[in-house]
């Protein structure tokens, strides 16, 4: 008997069922064990040990494949065939000498690029030994994102408070973000002016043409930058005598472009079918995996973590069959075409994404939904990769008057083979300024033919700023400046996202305000950790180890030495130090010039206060110099001109109380108030994102402080549902179900029936009673990359993380808890249980028992 571990569960019945009856095929659930979450799981000092925690699901598995063993003569490691998956089989290696549970077996690594019976068959038949260049890149890079994460985020948490955990690539990837949204900022609009014309010859058709010299000279973008300019320029096309000066065509070729690999598969996916990394990395597997045909579970799709782009001979062969029988030989090129990887090192790159058989068309599957897009489109990528070229024929006619004082040019590109391009054309990035001429027909003319110009027509344009990053754009510039690698795209975005660092409107990533802040610190204080090129170099670097040309360990000595003294120099620096140089670096975007000239950061409110950022529990705010006698105070990133008001004021008298009703401004945004300042503190409620606080009036707020709004009693169990609006906008609450709203209007609105259907919806989703399901997912924490969660138990909500349950305070609501807060009384939790831990032994001691050095040894355990 032999014992095959995968990774997946779905993967081992698949294999198994191609293997028979001499192989268990068992699953190990990806990683078995990670670096817990503490102090010391990577020691410097102790030429860079690392200390291992397998948690409890992982110890069953464990035991599940050591009890297989037991009868079994081989164990055959069958992970992934990539970086990730050569350090599953080295930790369950490990683990399972540790057990003894491999004592006169034989073990042999397997991998294949697809879930076939004949991939599977032909990799057990090929074994190879564990590639441990492969593994030591992956202890160094797991080594490196956990120093700088363990060691950097406390340092932004002690000088910046309110801000999340820094990773080493999740940063420079923000850094790219923020950078894109201060060149939007900063950005200046142009003026320019474009002359065009209906050009008519005798006998033809009209086309286009554009004005591109005047007065012998060439127009440049910003020649025409004036109405008055242009005005003139437009009479004079229309005064010109114009004739053909040259007509120049000449015949073009597109090629084919390869098939995908994962950043390329992200991009297409993202442009072509709006899918995000991570929907399109998780259908891909899906994909990979396998889904029933005729009986058998077979995949569809090769490996999908890649940065290669040729495909093996046989399915090149397969392929051009395909083309063949299905298109004719006039879309088969002669020679198969090849295709070479840039990819900077090639230990990791695989074959490019394809289909595992070329025979099975997209519409000769039964997929449905997201499995079957990104099928036809990888199916359709692949299968064009091998298509002929197309071809066009391009002509330009380039016209004049005879004095020379006026130049146009019409250009057109007119398709007369489409190859490829009848299965597949990629989706280009969109380019106000480029000018797309596919399609249009120009007329059969020669040199010296008279030409009229009709409808002249000057255009006035302005510049625009560049575009926020896109999912799709993003990965292509990190790609560029070999930033992460294909498998850590997706990941990298999910984290920003989940740290509230960026947020994605509308397909576009805008940074959040404390994003700003961390990227604004680590570029004054850690400059050389967040640069493209030293980011870079490091992935270069970790692609050497795993060429074997570089030691893991010397690669981690260079990098320790220099950031652990980068670290100490920062731990005199004062929180004061940190806000001015913020303030100076953020100032364009925090205290924006003023129209009369006058000092930007001039308090609005008193005479002499100069702003400043300032650092509060929940985050930083922009504050007077003079608190506590001004209290004046506005959110970071708000410029104080129409976003809020400057000054209370009163909105009007609540009719049942006879108070004041307030529009206020505090650290976190503008708020309504009943009352006057008094203690306990008034009723306030800070205005949802969709209210301007300039649309305020009294009927609004009354309504905001009415809140929160019962709705009814469920008709189940007859206990309250409630209406309220949160830091993450509004929702309905039941019996510690939260259901959120999409709008404030619908919370004022919503009834009990469709209270109740929203919430048996949330709960369908996981978001159960009683705490079955989380009432709030804070994101992974910065230390462990756990995930963090809210949770209602029976007796109130509680933060959950690995095995730490930490109950939330009873003034704290669960949908307005932070990861800081979290993090915080997780902290708390560990600590006192473990100082309960270091008590217990010393009663033994007390108590005189022999049992005392039982338990020591068990705890060294």
């Amino acid at each position: 008997m032999n014992v095959v571990v995968v990774e997946s569960p779905a993967k081992a019945k698949t294999i198994e069922k191609y293997l028979g009856k001499d192989y268990t095929v068992l699953a190990s659930f990806g990683h078995v064990r990670d670096l817990p979450s503490k102090t010391g799981s990577v020691r410097p000092d102790e030429d860079f040990a690392m200390d291992w925690a397998i948690d409890a699901k992982s110890k069953s598995r464990i035991n599940d494949i050591a009890k297989a063993l037991k009868g079994s003569d081989k164990l055959i490691l069958a992970t992934d065939p990539d970086r990730e998956g050569e350090a599953i089989s080295w930790h369950l290696l490990e683990v399972l000498n540790k057990k003894k549970a491999l004592k006169d077996k034989k073990i042999e690594r397997v991998v294949f690029n697809a879930i076939t019976k004949k991939s599977v068959t032909d990799a057990i038949k090929t074994p190879r030994e564990l590639d441990m260049e492969l593994v030591e890149a992956y202890l160094a890079r797991r080594a490196l994102d956990y120093l700088v994460g363990f060691t950097l985020s406390p340092v932004l948490w002690r000088k910046l408070p309110g801000s999340r955990s820094a990773g080493r690539v999740q940063s420079v990837a923000l850094r790219l973000i923020c950078e894109r949204e201060t060149e939007i900022e900063m950005f200046k609009s142009e003026e320019f002016w474009t002359v065009d014309a209906d050009i008519a010859s005798s006998g033809n058709k009209n086309f286009p043409a554009k004005l591109v010299s005047l007065n012998g000279d060439k127009l440049e973008k910003f020649t025409l930058n004036n109405e008055e300019l242009a005005t003139a320029a437009k009479q004079a096309v229309e005064a010109a005598s114009l004739s053909v000066a040259s007509v120049v065509a000449k015949p073009v070729t597109r090629n084919p472009y390869p098939p995908f690999m994962t950043s390329s598969m992200q991009q297409e996916a993202s442009r072509k079918l709006g899918f995000s990394a991570t929907r399109t990395m998780q259908t891909a597997q899906k994909l990979y995996e396998g889904v029933n045909i005729g009986g058998e579970t077979v995949g569809l799709i090769t490996y999908m973590r890649t940065d290669g782009i040729d495909m093996v001979g046989e399915a090149v062969t397969e392929a051009r069959s395909m083309i063949d029988n299905k298109f004719g030989k006039d879309y088969l090129p002669e020679k198969p075409r090849v295709y070479k990887s840039k990819a900077k090192n090639a230990q990791e790159a695989h074959e490019a994404i394809r289909p595992t058989s070329f025979t099975r068309s997209p519409d000769s599957t039964n997929l449905s939904g997201d499995m079957e897009k990104l099928y036809a489109l990888i199916w359709n990528r692949a299968t064009a990769s091998q298509m002929t070229s197309a071809k066009f024929d391009r002509t330009t006619i380039e016209m004049a008057d005879k004095a020379g004082t006026v130049g146009l040019r019409a250009t057109g590109s007119v398709l007369r083979f489409d190859g490829f391009l009848k299965l597949y054309n990629e989706t280009a990035p969109k380019n106000g300024d480029k000018d797309n001429d596919e399609g249009v027909r120009l007329p059969a003319l020669k040199a010296g033919d008279m030409i009229i110009a009709e409808k002249v027509n000057a255009e006035q344009h302005f510049t625009q700023p560049p575009p926020r990053f896109s999912e799709a754009s993003l990965v292509k510039r990190m790609e560029e400046l070999g930033i992460g690698r294909p498998s850590t795209y997706a990941s990298i975005m999910k984290v920003l996202q989940d740290r509230n660092y960026v947020t994605l409107d509308k397909r576009r990533f805008i940074p959040d305000d404390k994003g700003r802040l961390v990227v604004s610190f680590l570029e004054n204080f850690f400059a050389k950790y967040v640069q493209y090129g030293y980011t870079a170099d490091l992935e270069e670097r970790l692609d050497l180890v795993s060429d074997g040309k570089l030691n893991w360990k010397k690669l981690l000595e260079d990098f320790w030495t220099q950031f652990s003294a980068h670290v100490d120099g920062t731990k005199e620096l004062r929180v004061t130090e940190v806000l001015d140089a913020l303030n100076e670096a953020l100032g364009p975007l925090v205290f924006p010039e003023k129209e009369d000239g006058s000092d930007r950061r001039a308090c609005p409110v008193c005479d002499d206060g100069r702003l400043s950022l300032k650092v509060g529990k929940f985050g930083a705010f922009v504050g007077c110099s003079n608190y506590p006698e001004c209290k004046h105070t506005r959110p970071f990133g708000q410029n104080g001109d129409a976003a809020a008001p400057t000054e209370d004021k009163v909105l009007g008298v609540d009719p049942d109380t006879g108070l004041d009703v307030w529009l206020k401004t505090g650290r976190f945004g503008p708020y309504v108030q009943l009352g006057e300042e008094t203690k306990p503190k008034p009723k306030r409620t800070g205005l949802p994102k969709t209210w301007p606080a300039a649309d305020m009036d009294l009927f609004k707020a009354l309504k905001l402080l009415s809140l929160p709004r019962p709705i009814g009693d469920h008709p189940e169990d007859g206990k309250p549902i409630v209406g309220n609006l949160g830091r993450y906008g509004p929702y309905i609450l039941h019996a510690g179900t939260y259901a959120n709203l999409p709008d404030i209007d619908e919370m004022f609105e919503v009834g009990l029936n469709r209270a109740v259907t929203l919430l048996a919806e949330k709960r369908a989703k996981g978001g159960g009673r009683g705490g079955a399901g989380a009432l709030k997912e804070l994101g992974n924490h910065p230390t462990s990359g756990k995930p963090v969660k809210v949770m209602g138990g029976r007796y109130g909500p509680y933060i959950k993380h690995e095995k730490t349950n930490a109950t939330l305070p009873k003034d704290v609501a669960p949908e307005t808890v932070t990861m800081e807060q979290a993090v915080e009384l997780i902290a708390a939790k560990e600590a006192k249980a473990g100082t309960k831990k270091k008590k217990a032994p010393a009663k033994k001691k007390t108590a005189k028992k022999k049992p005392a050095t039982k338990k020591k040894a068990t705890a060294k355990d």
